[in-house]
């Protein structure tokens, strides 16, 4: 089965987010994501509340910038929420926008470096391993968590370009694909993602996660026409779906054919009824996604 979940995007005042929550957990959604832009929302503070709010469904973050943390600092709140609400929590790792990352004085010189040595770290300290390393942008002295995580914990890694999918896939255990990623680009990407994984000797499942430009009700079609212009890309074919929860069903499955583990409804940043595109998602067109 396809897993589908949706966004409560940081355009959304944060006291915003215990309604959503609370309705995304009655409606039975699977999983409900929340991205750390900046200046917006903290990643874990609000995956934090969520999963506080709820009993059932999963909170995602993708991603958390590497730029802005030490890694030490996001073992241990990964390891935090693990271990307050065992196997709720979904964690993603990445580059960052480099812009962003300038503004705040924490732009790096390789961020693929940088991203596959917080990945290397993470996970081993992650599995509770005592870990001594001194690379370009990681350096740890005799660290180890004195409460990791029960079980094993995924990272995910969001990935755009071709040498981050291909390290994603060797040194992470998902990956996040961004909204303007169409069927094709999935397709690429799960390709790239395995020339990784085969370089690093990986045969376990990689979880490929997409999110989808999603608008629905009587101004969906101009909603996503205005955002997916705001954003550049309103040229590239098969970005995103507007309509009835038919239509978008059938989007969703041309991502999973293409790939797609798991597909994420994101509304536009103008969406006006954030609970009832949580309900939609929960209710309507997850009854029509095998």
């Amino acid at each position: 089965m396809t897993g589908l979940g949706a966004v409560f995007r940081p355009q959304l005042p944060p006291e915003r987010l215990r309604a959503v929550v609370r309705l995304a957990d009655a409606s039975g959604l699977e999983e409900l994501w929340l991205w750390e832009d900046c200046f917006r929302e903290g990643g874990i503070s609000a995956a934090a509340a969520a999963l506080a709010w709820s009993e059932h469904v999963r909170v995602g973050v993708g991603l958390l910038p590497v730029p802005l943390r030490n890694v030490a600092i996001t073992a241990m709140e990964v390891a935090t929420l693990d271990r307050l609400f065992p196997g709720r929590a979904i964690l993603g790792v990445g580059h960052g926008v480099q812009d962003w990352m300038g503004q705040v004085g924490a732009r790096v010189e390789s961020p693929v470096t940088l991203l596959r040595e917080h990945l290397d770290a993470l996970r081993a300290l992650l599995r509770g391993e005592r870990l001594t390393t001194d690379g370009r942008y990681v350096k740890l002295d005799d660290v180890v968590l004195d409460w990791p995580p029960a079980g094993p914990v995924e990272i995910l890694a969001g990935a755009t370009g071709p040498r981050t999918l291909r390290l994603s896939g060797a040194a992470a255990d998902g990956t996040i694909l961004t909204a303007s990623t169409p069927p094709d680009g999935v397709r690429r990407a799960r390709q790239l993602i395995d020339e990784g994984r085969e370089s690093a000797g990986r045969t376990e499942p990689h979880k490929v996660v997409v999110y989808l430009l999603t608008a629905t009700g009587p101004d969906a079609a101009a909603r996503l026409r205005a955002e997916l212009a705001d954003e550049g890309v309103e040229s590239v074919p098969d970005l995103g779906v507007a309509g009835d929860a038919g239509t978008v069903a059938k989007a969703v499955q041309r991502l999973a054919e293409a790939g797609a583990d798991t597909v994420i409804l994101q509304p536009t940043g103008d969406e006006p009824d954030p609970e009832g595109f949580v309900r939609f998602a929960a209710e309507e067109v997850r009854a029509l996604v095998p």
